[in-house]
């Protein structure tokens, strides 16, 4: 499978993660995702849903696993250790990264590198099984996170309770 890093892919595998494997433990995930490896990520896979519900893993992946793979395996021309790389403008470019995903206490910040810098933060409380955009230019940091189609089976964790609706008002009694 190659899915090339796009919003439609990673973002119900982080928010998955975040939500359930690291049982909403920004820190924790960060530094898995972040700190625990030399280089980076080729893929994010199917062991970032452990611990999540069945049904939402089914819902997510159509049944099929793959694994999570680094880029720690990596060995540069003179045989020294890969090393991190920090992401510009230009590095970006020159390695055709399209996308970016910024950790953030709110929520997930996602970068289409194509057109912007900067780009909107998806809230940590979305339904993983939310469908996203994968065209950059809809991901512009001056309007929401591109929802294709959202998931509205249970309101989100913020949404308060529905107020009543007020009752029509009495029908006079007629008589026959």
């Amino acid at each position: 499978m190659h899915f090339d890093g796009v919003p439609s892919h990673h973002l119900p595998l982080l928010l998955t993660a975040y939500q359930h494997r690291f049982g909403r433990d920004l820190e924790t995930m960060s530094r898995h995702l972040v700190d625990d490896v030399a280089v980076g990520w080729d893929v994010l896979g199917t062991d970032l849903l452990d611990g999540a519900p069945p049904t939402l893993v089914t819902a997510l992946t159509g049944g099929g696993q793959w694994p999570s793979r680094t880029l720690d395996h990596l060995i540069t021309p003179d045989g020294s250790p890969p090393v991190r790389m920090t992401v510009t403008d230009e590095t970006a470019d020159a390695q055709d990264m399209a996308w970016g995903y910024v950790l953030h206490p709110k929520g997930i910040k996602v970068i289409s590198l194509l057109h912007e810098a900067i780009g909107p933060v998806v809230d940590w409380s979305t339904d993983p099984r939310t469908v996203f955009s994968d065209h950059p230019g809809a991901w512009s940091s001056l309007a929401p996170a591109p929802v294709i189609r959202a998931v509205r089976s249970t309101p989100p964790q913020s949404t308060p309770a529905a107020t009543p609706t007020k009752a029509s008002p009495p029908r006079p009694a007629t008589r026959r």
